[in-house]
């Protein structure tokens, strides 16, 4: 067994000439994989999900940087998103898995906040259609800061100014790794040595390219490749588990029992907190996300 618990960040080139980063931690010679995406201003990096639950189930946990962010390529313009997100995880996995004809790979996708939304795109990426745009009463639950950066106004803006806006005033505003650093105290308390590290090591990596920002409110609004309530019976069989935090203000628990009512074979699990408080109960949703694993 090969077990790599370092996430030592690898490019893979492109066949289009692009590069997809990644890491990776666990038993790298398991044939089950857990493939995580990452959310917004973020990349993947498996050190930061490591669990003991993930360990002792013996799979392999894999980390893309998604397109625009950190060390991966943004999507070609004349490529849709889903697309581009399926052909990069799919390099991927034939790149881990070179002797493989993938019928004995069983695949885990998951995600965290906006890493959700192409967890989904993935998990139906042969069908088409949409989600924001089906759910006709998604804006309701927003906040007014929200919904100026994800909701209705940030996609039907022209050129998409509201984006721009945002990006302006945040380079302005986070120009230092210390200004970064006063923004995110509040929520983290002040950082240890180690943990500086590896915040200056995150903020050098997703400092390189607002590109997969740019993309955050056309994506939302966009067709992801599927319908929830509209798969048969047959593409319903994965289960979903969604996860939802009762005081978060950016993904509303609506939105979320709204996805778990529309898909035919899933289950929620509501946790207490806000936004991050995923974070330290990570280990009680990997347990039941994983609970058929021996």
């Amino acid at each position: 067994m090969s077990t790599d618990i370092g996430s030592v960040e690898r490019l893979l080139p492109l066949r289009d000439g692009r590069t997809l980063a990644y890491t990776e931690s666990g038993n790298l010679s398991s044939k089950t994989v857990i493939l995580f995406m990452h959310g917004l201003f973020s990349i993947g990096d498996a050190s930061q999900m490591e669990s003991p639950v993930i360990l002792s189930k013996n799979v392999r946990f894999v980390m893309p940087t998604l397109p625009g962010w950190g060390n991966t390529s943004p999507s070609p313009p004349s490529t849709p998103y889903r697309d581009c997100l399926a052909s990069d995880m799919t390099a991927l996995l034939f790149h881990l898995y070179p002797d493989s004809n993938g019928n004995d790979i069983k695949l885990y996708i998951a995600g965290t906040s906006y890493g959700t939304v192409s967890a989904q795109i993935l998990r139906a990426a042969v069908w088409r259609v949409v989600t924001f745009r089906y759910h006709k009463g998604y804006a309701k639950s927003m906040t007014w800061k929200y919904y100026i950066v994800a909701g209705p106004i940030s996609y039907y803006m022209p050129f998409n100014l509201i984006s721009h806006a945002i990006k302006f005033l945040v380079v302005k505003h986070w120009s230092s790794i210390e200004s970064v650093e006063a923004t995110y105290r509040g929520l983290f308390d002040k950082l240890d040595r180690e943990e500086r590290k590896a915040f200056e090591k995150w903020f050098k990596s997703t400092s390189k390219s607002w590109e997969g920002f740019m993309l955050m409110a056309p994506l939302l609004h966009s067709d992801w490749g599927f319908r929830p309530d509209a798969l048969d019976e047959e593409h319903s069989r994965p289960r979903v588990l969604l996860t939802a935090s009762k005081d978060d203000i950016l993904s509303s628990m609506a939105y979320a029992h709204y996805l778990a009512a529309n898909y035919k074979n899933a289950r929620i699990k509501d946790i207490h907190g806000q936004h991050l408080s995923i974070v330290y109960q990570m280990d009680e949703v990997w347990a039941e996300f994983l609970a058929d694993e021996q």
